[in-house]
């Protein structure tokens, strides 16, 4: 028995050999020297929503329709009807040349703007449901009416004028139209 093994010491170099190559394939599966991180879905499980990188939130389209929708643009000649969700500010050609309207606050039931002419300024702010207010802006001045508009419709136009009317809305939109004889 002079060049044989013990059979019993040959078992366990096998055994132990297969352990460490299970311990080598348990330790792999990131490069990197750090521990590796968990994945948050369990393994063959899809990635929910939660998971998925966050996307930038379309717009909400307004519950009220607009002659001009949502395009401030469409305001440049002091005639527009837009609706609005967020503060914006909308140039527009007044009486005496540039005039800003920028819509300072919208919300559920609210409305508050200031109109921008030259020299003068003119605020407006409205709260509560078919509320708003009417602007009219004039070469020599400006004047402002808030409160139920009811069912007060597109304001006519007046002569060397722009007229703003603002409505509040319930889902947070708000109407406004600008009205020139031009």
């Amino acid at each position: 028995m002079a060049g044989t093994k013990p059979r019993g010491l040959h078992r366990t170099g096998v055994a132990l050999a297969a352990l460490i190559a299970l311990t080598a394939t348990a330790g792999c599966g990131s490069d990197s020297d750090g521990p590796a991180k968990a994945s948050s879905s369990p393994p063959g499980e899809r990635p929910t929503k939660a998971d998925s990188p966050k996307r930038p939130k379309p717009e909400p389209e307004p519950s009220v329709s607009a002659a001009d929708g949502r395009d401030i643009t469409a305001c440049a000649d002091g005639n527009c009807e837009i609706a609005v969700s967020e503060p914006v500010k909308i140039p527009f050609k007044g009486p005496r040349g540039p005039a800003t309207l920028s819509v300072t606050q919208v919300g559920p039931n609210t409305i508050a703007y200031t109109v921008k002419s030259g020299n003068g300024q003119s605020k407006g702010s409205a709260s509560g449901p078919g509320q708003g207010c009417i602007t009219v802006l004039r070469s020599n001045g400006s004047g402002n009416s808030c409160g139920g508009l009811g069912d007060a419709g597109r304001p006519s136009p007046q002569p060397d004028a722009v007229v703003i009317q603002a409505a509040t809305g319930e889902d947070g939109t708000a109407v406004l139209q600008l009205v020139s004889d031009r």
